[in-house]
């Protein structure tokens, strides 16, 4: 299922670039953390690299959020920054998918091009949960035109349901759908552990 999952040198390049632009131009998602330091890790990295460069190319535009200080399961491991989906509205390159597989293969016409579950797992990334969606609500203003699929519970996707958030009035609001459903204004957002 999952294609080439390593860059160039020139892409990696461009791409280490384009990240610490961002990272400098939006201190406020990360205070206290030094790009230096996140730069090292993605050099080693090269898989959590080519995962970053698909959320860029899908229009999410990636970014440092945080960084879990815990040890890792993996012994030896120390802690991982933690990117997210940071467009101001959800990725351009991810709008119109239904939910997962399930649904996709549920409907009988008018099929959507790819659900949300699938392309996080090519991707090499998760769907943010709704309490993660929230934590990067209190980092700024973010899908105020359009909404973002969200990882759904178990008991909500076994009755055919799932779930998608937005900021609208300045509130954070979680709303469901047939896990079918799909819309121009819908896509989902990721993270990414290094």
């Amino acid at each position: 299922m999952k294609k080439k999952s390593k860059l160039s040198a020139k892409q990696a390049e461009e791409l280490l670039k384009t990240l610490k632009t961002r990272f400098e131009k939006n201190k406020h998602l990360h205070k206290g953390i030094d790009w230096t330091k996140v730069e090292a890790k993605l050099q080693a990295k090269p898989e959590k690299l080519w995962s970053l460069n698909e959320m860029e190319n899908t229009g999410g535009e990636p970014d440092v959020v945080g960084f879990d200080n815990l040890p890792s399961r993996q012994a030896g491991k120390k802690g991982e920054y933690i990117f997210y989906d940071c467009a101001a509205e959800s990725p351009k390159g991810r709008r119109s998918f239904c939910y997962d597989r399930k649904a996709l293969d549920s409907r009988k016409e008018h099929k959507p091009k790819n659900n949300v579950v699938d392309a996080a797992t090519v991707m090499g990334i998760e769907l943010l949960t709704e309490e993660q969606y929230r934590e990067l609500q209190q980092l700024g203003e973010f899908d105020t035109k359009t909404s973002s699929w969200v990882k759904t519970p178990d008991e909500i996707r076994k009755l055919g349901g799932a779930i998608f958030c937005d900021r609208r009035f300045n509130h954070v609001f979680t709303y469901h759908n047939g896990a079918e459903s799909y819309y121009g204004g819908r896509a989902f957002r990721g993270s990414l552990r290094v």
